[in-house]
């Protein structure tokens, strides 16, 4: 499906700079650590763990459009805080991104899967460690996402934000049981790998050579006889 082009109404920002305006959203005067912490409280269970100078990035770029404006507070520090706030042409373009501006198609980058992918370079007991510690980190985050959505009911204006919440606890609980199926799964495909080809190329059985060009082939016949334009 082809992704419908961006409003005209909304100027052409990246996704963490939304995601920045939109914390600011909240009508709270903060600091770049405020918000640094913030998103690892809430966006790093689906959508992004910054930095610091990411963060503060960000926030020069929405200052430079008009979006943001920020002080320095030297009533609470001793060299002084800048502090950040949305400004009314941040509230209106933060409000046109939310309702106009086309919803990009989740993307899944994961890591341990792609090393999964590729597991005839190295052991299936290899394998399984990296499983057994991908376990042990989505755990944690089960864990801290189940806590931090129970504290969220607190603040009536995080009604939406605890329900993320909720959503990243379930799904940290499907992570760990897809990830504890492909430990109980390795020993099989191991198994079905010792049959591929191996020759004096390589230490390891790989494909047969070509073979990916015949899959995509018949792919695209199968998909062409189910293609409800042909009918």
């Amino acid at each position: 499906m082809a992704t419908p082009d961006p409003d005209p109404g909304v100027p052409n920002l990246p996704p963490t700079s939304w995601a920045v305006l939109a914390m600011l959203s909240y009508e709270e005067e903060v600091s770049g650590y405020d918000l640094k912490k913030w998103a690892d409280w809430s966006l790093r269970y689906f959508y992004w763990t910054p930095s610091y100078s990411q963060i503060y990035a960000e926030l020069k770029k929405l200052e430079n459009h008009g979006f943001a404006s920020s002080r320095l507070d030297h009533d609470n520090a001793m060299r002084g805080k800048r502090l950040y706030q949305i400004t009314d042409a941040g509230r209106e373009a933060v409000t046109a991104w939310w309702n106009k501006a086309p919803v990009d198609a989740s993307v899944l980058k994961h890591h341990v899967l792609l090393r999964v992918m590729f597991g005839h370079l190295g052991s299936p007991d290899r394998i399984k460690q990296i499983l057994r510690d991908h376990i042990a980190d989505v755990e944690q985050l089960e864990q801290r996402a189940a806590i931090d959505a129970e504290a969220a009911k607190s603040e009536p204006g995080w009604a939406y934000s605890q329900l993320v919440l909720q959503w990243a606890q379930r799904h940290y609980t499907a992570e760990r049981e897809l990830a504890q199926q492909l430990i109980d799964d390795i020993d099989n495909a191991a198994t079905v790998l010792a049959g591929a080809e191996h020759d004096d190329r390589a230490d390891y059985p790989h494909p047969t050579p070509g073979r990916w060009r015949e899959i995509e082939q018949r792919v695209r016949e199968e998909e062409g006889m189910h293609d409800p334009a042909d009918r």
